[in-house]
């Protein structure tokens, strides 16, 4: 067991060791679990503390204290453990990870999960603008409302949403699902080239080529399926949208055509 108090080099952001980089141990390890305060942390050294944590002591299971809001706290997480985040995140938070599985106990603030690989993130609150964008696959769960453009780029993987959407959310959708429950503002699916995107609440106004869809069998499993991992409860009902199509040979039309699809 390590405790506080405990000395050890760390590194700079190429690997190297900083001259009298001796610095007193902030985690907790106890086997496979390990924990640490980050109230009095940069975003630099609380990024550094996870890798050392997860890569060199092989720890399973962190839990961060106090993350107060910092912005870019645990991107590029690429092994699979469980991360747990006592309180709120902010800016592009655990960007480009790949198989962890987070729990974060508060708000996240822009683009959280931008980029995600694998793995599964669990946010309590609200989710600001951007949120999973470019998402290639795992699951995100926001139990709160999301920002404007949610999903954008999404090429992958479930966005499950428990409260509202705002604007342009699902634009350039390529692949993947989105289920928001509550009402979602304008443009929504505007430009989407795949995917399936459902909504329980009202839709403003559907974007450029998004459509509503043919409700199936396999509709069902997969909503009933991630409401039984989450714990959800039962489904609502929802609206099924995908995409019309129309502007999958966009570039070879005529500026003419153009004018009449758009």
């Amino acid at each position: 067991m390590a405790t506080v108090g405990e000395s050890r080099i760390t590194y700079d952001a190429r690997g190297l060791a900083e001259p009298d980089a001796a610095v007193p141990m902030i985690s907790t390890i106890e086997g496979e679990k390990a924990e640490f305060d980050a109230k009095e942390l940069t975003t630099r050294q609380i990024n550094l503390e996870l890798r050392w944590l997860l890569y060199e002591q092989r720890v399973k299971d962190v839990t961060v204290l106090n993350p107060s809001a910092k912005h870019s706290l645990g991107v590029g997480i690429l092994t699979r453990c469980r991360l747990t985040f006592v309180g709120s995140l902010g800016y592009f938070g655990l960007g480009l990870i790949d198989g962890p599985e987070v729990h974060v106990g508060g708000r996240v603030g822009w683009s959280v999960c931008e980029n995600m690989m694998s793995g599964v993130v669990v946010i309590d609150g609200n989710a600001g603008s951007l949120t999973g964008a470019a998402i290639r696959g795992g699951d995100l769960v926001v139990k709160g409302q999301v920002g404007a453009r949610t999903g954008i780029d999404q090429k992958g993987g479930t966005i499950i949403v428990l409260g509202s959407a705002g604007s342009m959310t699902g634009f350039m959708m390529q692949r993947g699902r989105m289920i928001i429950l509550g009402d979602v503002g304008p443009g929504l699916g505007d430009s989407m080239y795949d995917g399936t995107i459902y909504v329980g609440g009202k839709v403003k106004a559907l974007g450029i080529d998004c459509v509503p869809g043919e409700w199936t069998d396999a509709d069902s499993e997969l909503v009933e399926r991630k409401f039984g991992i989450y714990g959800l409860g039962s489904p609502p009902e929802l609206q099924k949208f995908v995409c019309g199509k129309q502007l999958y040979n966009y570039d070879v039309l005529e500026p003419s055509e153009r004018k009449l699809v758009l």
